[in-house]
């Protein structure tokens, strides 16, 4: 086993056949700087020509697997003047998720902690997608004046349940993950070490890279098949998610909302989870909103790379501010200023034109489209995300 640099932001064991890379900045929930996106895309570059390396592990160290991107790195830049730099971010991260996603060697993310914003992205698309019992996810973007991006696999959550965490930004734990499908297994942090150890020491015997069978039967020897959901959980209200989030806008979303309760009261039977809901879309920035529904509606019918193109054209337009200050507004109120009072503008849902959204996915000037790397002869699991 290859050793280590203790101060790394990414941490790296080679074994003969196992890659497990470490995010190392538990200080900062192991948020992503540049160093980090950078690190990450040399490395998985580097292990699609390995010969030897039939598996990646990804984790993190600390009680985080990864919160994101380092929005507040990225504020600071801000105030600098340097707008480019999270252009620069976000290109990167969309480049490394598209690397990650059609990556000819299976991954296991191992989300034991905090997965929030670009730390799912660069889980979510990996074909194996371990939670514990301490697994946090949530993108959160919304009540920041951002947008929940790379959110293809939000438009692919069962029902109407990727826009209702999209727009509210609501927390899953990890048994919550597991029964929507944004975890594969469910593994108990006690048993985390165990699992890596038999994923190293095994991984000689798989046929190949591609063995994925193999590794999931390896897997499920720790996981366990289906933990108990709490009985809070937004799952078991499917049925009220899918008759208001499905409706054509944000609008018409809060006012089904707002109907359910006005009924439910009639019946006497309350219910905090819609006036939690409620009150989360009611805090986030209009514009966000507004730009994360589209978004996520035309994921549906999008591939994963005519996503990240939007995604990036998306981001660009929120972050030059032209259109609307939010972005900057959510740093300032949420990350710098800490008062947790940013001031939307606009400032309603109702003072949002269609021409407004429309801009923030128009396409870019000339050479500043995404471009993402060409991928070929890429294994049936990795090919089928196109």
């Amino acid at each position: 086993m290859t050793s280590v640099q203790l101060d790394d932001q990414v941490l790296v064991q080679e074994t003969l056949f196992v890659r497990t890379l470490t995010l190392n900045r538990p200080r900062q929930l192991n948020t992503l700087s540049l160093e980090m996106i950078s690190r990450l895309s040399e490395l998985f570059q580097a292990y699609e020509d390995d010969t030897n390396a039939k598996l990646i592990i990804l984790k993190g160290r600390g009680r985080a697997f990864c919160a994101g991107g380092d929005l507040a790195a990225m504020h600071r830049h801000f105030l600098e003047g340097n707008l480019e730099y999270g252009e620069n971010i976000v290109q990167k991260i969309l480049n490394l998720t598209y690397l990650i996603a059609t990556h000819s060697k299976p991954q296991v993310s191992i989300m034991n902690g905090i997965a929030m914003g670009a730390g799912v992205c660069i889980s979510v698309h990996g074909k194996f997608r371990v939670a514990t019992e301490n697994s946090i996810f949530a993108m959160p973007e919304n009540a920041l004046g951002l947008f929940p991006d790379v959110g293809h696999f939000l438009s692919r959550l069962p029902g109407f349940f990727g826009e209702y965490l999209g727009l509210t930004g609501t927390r899953l734990d990890g048994a919550e993950m597991l029964a929507c499908g944004l975890a594969t297994h469910f593994v108990p942090s006690a048993k985390l070490s165990l699992l890596e150890k038999a994923l190293i020491s095994r991984a000689a015997s798989a046929t190949s890279s591609c063995d994925l069978a193999f590794i999931s039967a390896i897997i499920d020897e720790y996981s366990l098949q289906q933990p108990a959901l709490n009985e809070k959980s937004a799952l078991h209200k499917m049925d009220v998610i899918d008759k208001c989030f499905s409706r054509p806008t944000v609008e018409d979303i809060l006012s089904a909302l707002e109907k359910e309760v006005t009924t439910r009261d009639a019946n006497r039977a309350g219910d905090e989870w819609l006036a939690s809901t409620i009150q989360s879309l009611k805090k986030a920035s209009p514009m966000s909103l507004k730009i994360c529904l589209r978004s996520i509606r035309e994921g549906r019918v999008q591939a994963m790379d005519e996503c990240l193109v939007r995604e990036y054209r998306i981001a660009c337009h929120v972050m030059r501010g032209q259109i609307s200050k939010d972005f900057r507004e959510g740093c300032r109120a949420i990350l710098w200023d800490k008062d947790q009072k940013p001031k939307w503008k606009p400032s309603s849902l109702d003072l949002i034109t269609e021409h407004m959204v429309d801009q923030c996915f128009s396409r870019l000037d000339g050479d500043e489209e995404l471009k993402l790397p060409q991928r070929c002869n890429l294994p049936v699991f990795a090919n089928a995300k196109l």
